[in-house]
């Protein structure tokens, strides 16, 4: 690879102040690193700053609770009444402390323990590649990308293969956006335009590219873009609801104290003995140590989490957990063991087929995208000898259809090999091969004995992926979406993937804490059906992704009590059905892993992940 180039051309307007000539290929060394790390700071953006600690601590008097006190206390020190002033101050400050200590204490067990899980990327540095966390890179260091990564930062394309970036965070567009390595011709601001910029805070789908960090922190397209989002979030439920009781105390007091004040004068007692005894019964109607109990119950339950290696990000989604009755989840590697294992390969008449296998290995091995179980399992059941094969080109795998295409030659024959879900592979199948592989049409009769086949293997319990392949023309030097159609259909890949061990007795450790259990998968119902069967989970309804295509909100919301699994949901479908669940009331929850995941576990009012996923789900 050339030397990379100054990273000043990433963007035609870039900040002169992060405008820092680059090195070779070998990346920066340790000692450069550190004196742009002086200079531009972390790779921040302005949005995870914290407020200063005086600033945290003077807002925890702001509470409708705390107020009360303090206009007590000062009423009785107006009067006279040292004593009382003293004491309510004095308890008012030790709740607060106790309070803000607490909090804080939790704040930074969590944040060690968020340090050993963050994101981490690839990056050179004295020659090596190393992993570093996103927040030490600086302008001019060089990164590796892959499939399922965070881009760290607005990055220049040095190289780039089959790259797709999900940019929907900063241009609104839902489709994965194709980048390259060329230089544009005119790169401009707009992410959409950029075709050889990565931008920080975007996911990669699939393919893998080398880049040159261009800007980091607040210099960023996020950066500035979370520069103008400094108000505070918006409140949770939780947090309404103390707020909403504070108030509610507050206008109780208020009655009461002018209630008894005007019933003493109108009996011609001392007004200041009616004052006095309306004061105390004000401080004995305000609950003063409820900030406290509330802000120490939660830190101490994200403590003892964080001991077991949990992550609480904000302390009110304790609440939310223990409030949640509905526990969305995925079926891969969640409900079952994900050490999926490829187990047979089958032909149009259910037989075993070399063939079939060979055509999944040249696509599995090829696939430059992120490597699914599946096709790990593919690889891992036998070597091929494929160096007389070589890829031309490849369609990446998207959860909308369901499958990737790579174009591969030997020299003699050139080849478009198709991998996916049966149902799209078959609907794009109009042969199938035959006995001696025969292409044959593909008739409705013996279409319907391929869905029977694949039927009968999903009721068995495992998961299937159809194979198919295209014979190309020799001058064909690309593929396209347009490229996935009149295929000939080879056979089944046949994989199993047990149950986990544990999930039976937590789904009824679940059901008897009163949360009920959905789940949310890409999988076909045949199998899905077998593994709740499983696992004890009785299906009460099953709603597939075609039907909630035709379904009205309204129509989704009203099936949603009788419902509890979705089968060949596409991400958006499981965002969609978390939304409607939190609609009907309820506190949800999303447990989910991978980068298809990440919409839903956003979407939830508890999302739940884990230190092995995919940087974009965490």
């Amino acid at each position: 690879m050339a030397p990379p180039p100054d990273p000043a051309p990433c963007l035609n307007s870039r900040p002169r102040s992060q405008a820092e000539p680059q090195g070779d290929a070998a990346g920066l060394s340790r000692a450069e690193v550190e004196i742009r790390r002086r200079r531009y700071g972390l790779n921040r953006p302005m949005a995870h700053r914290r407020r200063p600690l005086w600033l945290q601590f003077l807002a925890r008097f702001l509470n409708p609770l705390v107020l009360i006190l303090l206009f007590a206390s000062g009423l009785s020190a107006a009067t006279g009444n040292l004593a009382s002033f003293v004491i309510v101050i004095v308890m008012v400050v030790l709740s607060v402390s106790l309070d803000f200590v607490q909090e804080m204490r939790a704040e930074n067990a969590v944040e060690a323990l968020r340090r050993t899980v963050a994101v981490r990327v690839q990056v050179r540095r004295d020659g090596v590649e190393v992993s570093e966390p996103v927040d030490q890179l600086v302008p001019g260091d060089v990164v590796r990308l892959a499939a399922g990564d965070l881009v760290p930062a607005d990055c220049r394309l040095l190289d780039a293969r089959d790259l797709f970036v999900n940019q929907a965070m900063l241009t609104g567009e839902p489709y994965p956006a194709e980048k390259h390595a060329t230089p544009a011709k005119n790169p401009g601001e707009d992410p959409g335009e950029a075709l050889s910029t990565v931008f920080m805070g975007t996911s990669v789908i699939s393919g893998s590219a080398i880049a040159v960090v261009c800007r980091t922190g607040d210099a960023t397209a996020f950066g500035r873009l979370s520069g103008t989002l400094q108000a505070p979030p918006p409140p949770t439920a939780f947090e309404l609801g103390i707020r909403q009781f504070g108030f509610l105390i507050l206008r109780l007091t208020i009655f009461l104290v002018l209630f008894v004040l005007a019933v003493n004068v109108l009996f011609h007692r001392p007004w200041l003995d009616s004052l006095m005894f309306a004061l105390a019964l004000a401080v004995g109607l305000t609950p003063e140590l409820l900030p406290m109990i509330v802000t120490v119950t939660l830190a101490r339950g994200a403590m003892r989490l964080a001991e077991r290696r949990v992550i609480v990000k904000r302390l009110a989604a304790m609440h939310n957990v223990g409030a949640m009755d509905v526990l969305c989840t995925d079926k891969t590697g969640t409900l079952t063991e994900a050490t999926i294992r490829m187990v047979r390969h089958l032909d149009f008449r259910g037989e075993e087929s070399e063939r079939v296998f060979r055509l999944a290995y040249l696509n599995s091995h090829f696939e430059s995208g992120i490597k699914s179980p599946l096709d790990e399992a593919i690889i891992a059941f036998r070597t091929l000898d494929v160096t007389g094969w070589q890829k031309i080109d490849e369609v990446p795998f998207d959860f909308e259809r369901r499958r990737v295409s790579v174009l591969v030659t030997d020299g003699t024959e050139r080849l478009l090999v198709v991998k996916g879900a049966p149902e799209d592979v078959l609907r794009q199948s109009t042969h199938y091969e035959g006995e001696g592989g025969v292409e044959k049409p593909l008739d409705p009769a013996t279409r319907a004995e391929l869905d029977a086949l694949f039927q009968t293997l999903g009721e068995d319990g495992f998961r299937v992926l159809a194979i198919a392949s295209k014979a190309m023309g020799s001058e064909q030097t690309s593929a396209a979406l347009g490229d996935e159609s009149e295929l000939a259909f080879a056979g089944y890949a046949v994989f199993l993937d047990p149950p986990k061990a544990s999930a039976m007795a937590a789904i009824q450790a679940l059901s008897g804490a009163g949360v009920a259990v959905r789940i949310l998968t890409g999988d076909n119902e045949r199998v899905t059906r077998h593994v709740c069967s499983e696992l004890g989970l009785p299906v009460i309804g099953l709603i597939t992704g075609d039907d909630l295509r035709a379904m009205s909100e309204e129509a989704l919301r009203a099936r949603l009590p009788k419902v509890n699994v979705f089968c060949r949901v596409t991400p958006a479908q499981k965002e969609r059905v978390l939304l409607a669940c939190k609609r009907s009331g309820r506190v949800v929850g999303f447990l989910g892993d991978g980068i298809n995941d990440a919409s839903a576990l956003h979407a939830a009012d508890v999302g739940i992940s884990v230190d092995s996923a995919a940087d974009v789900a965490k």
